[in-house]
């Protein structure tokens, strides 16, 4: 696995709910890209239960959707929005038996659309939570213009 580095916080406003590392009410996402995949190990925390010890579903729906934006980034080398998110609850997701892993792959693209299909794992290996996101991904020269889009080497150590 290669360490995906945010090169985010370099920005002044900067403060990304999904993986800002200084957004302190943020997930605090970190990345990793494994072959076709970009991975990401989370902790959760009790300021992101639903029920009591599990995690909310709006917080598992959020996780996938940052993942598969940096999937976008760093993938297709450039950034993207949401258009749709089509997300199946199979089980829920214990707070307090450790890291889950969420996995994403991009499983369809065309010129200014990409597909992602993410699965989020608890901490046994369960499959929990999969969703399938389409993306409207920009021309690159925009991404860097209107979206902060930064060089794509930024993403890795050198």
């Amino acid at each position: 696995m290669k360490k995906i580095l945010n090169p985010y916080p370099k920005l002044k406003e900067y403060n990304c709910f999904g993986c800002s590392p200084d957004n302190s009410w943020g997930l605090k996402m970190s990345f990793y890209e494994h072959d076709d995949y970009i991975m990401s190990k989370w902790m959760p925390h009790i300021n992101f239960q639903g029920y009591i010890n599990i995690l909310h579903g709006g917080i598992q729906t959020t996780l996938m959707d940052e993942i598969a934006s940096w999937l976008i980034q760093v993938k297709l080398k450039t950034a993207g929005v949401t258009a749709k998110m089509e997300t199946r609850f199979i089980k829920p997701v214990s707070m307090n038996k450790g890291e889950i892993l969420l996995k994403a792959k991009l499983i369809e693209e065309r010129k200014r659309f990409a597909r992602v299909f993410v699965q989020l794992f608890d901490s046994e290996n369960i499959l929990c939570t999969e969703s399938s996101i389409a993306y409207f991904v920009f021309p690159e020269k925009l991404a860097k213009k209107e979206f902060n889009y930064p060089e794509h080497k930024e993403f890795y150590e050198e």
